[in-house]
């Protein structure tokens, strides 16, 4: 039996950035300290809606090694550490870990994609360089490429790889994984509004958009759940939703950035290629942000 790197609600959390697009680390502390008070369960730093991205490798140690410094062991902190390219992967993981990360969220590779066969050779190679727990990140809408659950479950046998964050949306692959891995294999959500469902299966958690603007909810979703009071999970999953639908009415972290603005954050607009979202949009965010109770009219 693995235990999990964190139970419960984790904030993927975005990067502040100044005009001129560099990392505002002030406000990026100011944002975590927020989020611990506020109840999020660990901190998940340079993932996709941080933009991990269009960063350097150095301004992605340095955002992961400022967090884990700041936070200092008060929740776990994991850090976004997968490539495309296995050899830079390695090099990543073992400068993560080194940072100090208690774990490494390591994306299928991109756009040159591989077979199943390869996904196993990949992330065996990045969870030694890394040496830390990791967690895998399936995420088949963005990367073209699917974690298969019989290669989880061949992966579930290191040691080292403790978890997979569930982005495909296909609750019966979710199921099988479930099924094939037990707990070999940690499973978080990686959709906001699938989190119950999730942990219906024996899902640990979820790695959360929505935590960004809500923790609270995200977290007591989650925290009623695993206190066994799933009517309370349940209504608060269905509180969750008009949240989900607004941070995802365009590609993440578009929606959330513009969000954490309106919420009176430093955020700064997202490198490009995103750009800020619609006026139609914008209204939309706008609104779900005012009727969850985030901004008075």
């Amino acid at each position: 039996m693995k235990n999990p790197v964190f139970t419960g609600a984790g904030v993927a959390i975005i990067t502040p950035m100044y005009e001129d697009g560099s990392i505002n680390f002030d406000e990026l502390g100011r944002i975590v300290e927020d989020q611990i008070a506020r109840g999020t369960d660990a901190i998940i730093i340079c993932g996709t809606t941080g933009e991990c991205s269009t960063m350097t490798d150095e301004e992605q140690l340095a955002a992961i090694k400022y967090t884990v410094d700041l936070v200092n062991h008060r929740v776990p902190v994991i850090a976004g550490a997968g490539s495309n390219d296995t050899d830079h992967g390695c090099a990543l993981a073992a400068k993560s870990a080194a940072c100090g990360a208690d774990a490494l969220l390591m994306v299928t590779p991109y756009y040159n994609k591989t077979s199943q066969a390869g996904l196993v050779a990949h992330f065996t190679a990045m969870a030694e360089a890394g040496g830390i727990p990791v967690i895998l990140y399936n995420v088949p809408s963005r990367t073209g490429l699917n974690i298969a659950p019989e290669t989880a479950k061949e992966l579930s046998r290191h040691p080292l790889i403790n978890g997979i964050k569930e982005a495909s949306g296909n609750i019966g692959q979710v199921a099988r994984i479930a099924a094939l891995c037990g707990d070999e294999l940690n499973i978080y959500s990686g959709n906001d509004d699938q989190v119950v469902p999730l942990l219906s299966l024996g899902g640990k958690g979820v790695i959360s958009v929505v935590s960004n603007v809500k923790p609270e909810l995200v977290h007591n979703c989650c925290k009623a759940w695993f206190d066994g009071d799933t009517a309370k999970a349940r209504e608060l999953q269905l509180e969750m939703l008009p949240l989900c639908d607004a941070l995802f009415c365009e590609v993440n972290p578009i929606p959330v950035k513009y969000a954490m603005n309106v919420l009176g954050w430093e955020a700064g607009e997202c490198r490009l290629p995103l750009v800020e979202p619609g006026d139609a949009h914008k209204e939309q965010i706008e609104q779900a942000l005012q009727a969850a109770g985030l901004i008075k009219e």
